[in-house]
């Protein structure tokens, strides 16, 4: 079948074919096609053949012990020796056993000599087991044209059952071809071979990675058709489908409907929602998690805890801290990193040091970590401290360790210690600057008022300039009242941000600031023309366990409302007494 026929074949496969094959048995096929599986259960085999001549039994046996200590050398001369002789060693379950230690060590070398074996033995090259064997090791072997050849030159399609057409589908996948899986699949299917869970999973994670909805849709309907009802495996990456092309009414009926829920499912419907910053929907999955008992891993709490710094929900930090220290194991390097960095962002700088310091091991995101929540929080002082210790102690730094550490020099107005810091980085740390480097210098520069210096930095940078380094200069330009470098920085973004409001904005202030209406004017009628809108402000605070969002304005009824009004009063009459006065001369 051509390509386009095949997909063809695939869109009325997954749609209309209702199997009427009898159920067939694969239990046993996750031993042969997971090519760094236990071997217990090919031993086990071993163990129950009834062996006629204890000769075959002794060599059977040491052969089984090279498989096992990767000793691929004996193992294969064993097997060429007793090839040419109906012996217990010339059986299949023998060229499984070296085949798959073959696969675990990624012995391409041996596992063709062996190949060489099976397809010149007539009985040997028409097994399955062993198709499916040869087919994974040289997928995994990196050598996808090899594998193909196996199971092209298969003459009888007879032999190609299942597990030889999931081998194959695995093999692509493996190597980065989700369309060539997925069509091995439909492949499959026109050859009336019922699907097993593997190949369902395989095809399933293809449209995953296509971002194909309508064919996971079919093969969603293939699996409701289906007398025998699928692994849990299957029923995770149906999930996943689902929540990754934002279908969650769909991957909520799935989620509920499954049998059996463990950490894994739970764990990739919170990653789904974490990517989507679907945030407040999160924590309440979590939420259910815990009163349905189900428990948790370190994996679960890594990926909250990142939501948790997004929207500064300190409060479910802290619960998730008092998880870590309740539990008996030891809590793993990137846990205790996500913690430290869900404190800094929450302001919580001291509890950051205080999980630091407790750490028995440090890695070098660990370090930057540290650093990066004290330049956020505005403490040079001991971001430089830290740097200090982190040199003395012998760990070296990275290119985002200078990153956290210029931009700790930026905001604090370090311009010296930045600039000085710059050079080190390139002569001492032999440390390349790349373009994040150069936005935080320019940063450094524009921020000090130097800004003819900063536009020297973009000209002789070796890169090209980014929509971050233009926009340091534009806030520069603000904040110093250039105009002239203001525009030039202002035409470049709106090529490379056409449709971000902040940067009209911010040009727009700099002409208010210069009593220039007459552009300001200009500024908004371009940003009418083009549909742009500047966003509301908005600010959010957690209260228990809701997160509640505040938007400038809000609603007409609202700030009618006596409450509203009350409050409004109140926070005037505070803004007044503290001695503020906001200045809304240049607000669009």
């Amino acid at each position: 079948l051509s390509i386009t026929h095949r997909e063809l074949n695939l869109s009325f496969y997954t749609f209309s074919l209702e199997f009427t094959m009898p159920s067939l048995d694969f239990g046993t096929s996750q031993a042969y096609l997971s090519p760094l599986g236990s071997q217990n259960i090919i031993h086990s085999k071993f163990l129950q053949i009834p062996w006629r001549q204890s000769v075959f039994s002794k060599h059977l046996e040491f052969n089984t012990n090279l498989s096992k200590s990767t000793k691929l050398d004996e193992a294969v001369v064993t097997l060429i020796e007793n090839s040419s002789s109906p012996s217990d060693l010339s059986s299949s379950e023998a060229y499984t056993d070296v085949l798959h230690a073959c696969i675990s060590a990624r012995s391409l070398h041996h596992g063709q000599k062996i190949c060489s074996l099976v397809l010149n033995s007539p009985t040997l090259r028409h097994d399955p087991k062993l198709l499916s064997k040869l087919i994974t090791l040289f997928s995994v072997c990196r050598r996808l044209d090899l594998a193909r050849k196996i199971f092209d030159d298969v003459s009888d399609s007879t032999f190609l059952t299942e597990e030889v057409w999931a081998a194959m589908a695995i093999g692509y996948s493996r190597n980065g071809s989700p369309k060539g899986a997925l069509l091995t699949y439909v492949d499959m299917l026109c050859s009336f071979i019922e699907p097993g869970d593997f190949s369902i999973s395989v095809a399933l994670k293809a449209c995953v990675d296509l971002k194909d909805l309508r064919v996971g849709r079919g093969i969603h309907a293939q699996i409701l058709k289906r007398r025998k009802k699928v692994d849990q495996v299957v029923n995770n990456v149906l999930l996943k489908l689902y929540m990754e092309r934002g279908s969650f009414e769909d991957a909520r009926k799935v989620f509920d409907g499954m049998p059996e829920r463990n950490v894994v499912t739970w764990n990739s419907l919170i990653s789904v929602l974490s990517k989507k910053v679907r945030v407040h929907e999160m924590f309440t999955l979590f939420r259910n998690m815990q009163q349905e008992r189900i428990g948790f891993s370190w994996a679960t709490l890594t990926t909250i805890l990142p939501a948790c710094s997004r929207v500064a929900a300190l409060l479910t930090g802290k619960e998730i801290h008092s998880q870590i220290l309740k539990s008996k194991e030891k809590p793993d390097v990137p846990l205790l990193n996500s913690l430290m960095d869900m404190y800094g962002k929450c302001g919580e700088v001291v509890y950051s040091r205080r999980v630091f310091d407790g750490m028995s091991s440090k890695d070098l995101t660990s370090w930057n970590t540290m650093l990066n929540c004290y330049a956020i929080n505005g403490d040079i002082e001991e971001e430089i401290n830290l740097f200090g210790s982190m040199i003395e102690s012998g760990v070296e730094p990275d290119g985002i360790t200078f990153v956290a550490l210029l931009s700790g020099c930026s905001d604090t107005g370090l311009t010296e210690y930045g600039l000085s810091l710059f050079e080190r980085m390139k002569s001492e740390f032999r440390v390349s600057p790349a373009l994040e480097h150069y936005a935080c210098l320019v940063d450094i520069l524009g921020r000090a008022g130097k800004i003819e210096e900063a536009v020297k930095v973009v000209e002789r940078m070796p890169f090209k300039p980014s929509a971050s380094i233009w926009g340091s200069l534009l806030n520069s330009c603000r904040l110093h009242g250039n105009v002239s470098v203001g525009e030039i920085a202002a035409k470049e973004l709106f090529v490379l941000e056409p449709h971000n409001p902040g940067n009209y904005v911010m040009v727009s202030n700099i002409y208010a600031d210069a009593k220039m209406w007459d552009d300001v004017d200009k500024i908004r009628e371009m940003m009418r023309q083009r549909g742009i809108k500047k966003e509301a402000g908005c600010s959010w605070v957690q209260v228990r366990d809701k997160i509640q969002i505040f938007v400038a304005g809000g609603g007409y009824e609202f700030r009618n409302s006596d409450e509203y009004k009350k409050v409004w009063t109140e926070l005037q009459e505070a803004i007044v007494k503290s001695g503020y006065s906001p200045d809304t001369s240049v607000v669009l």
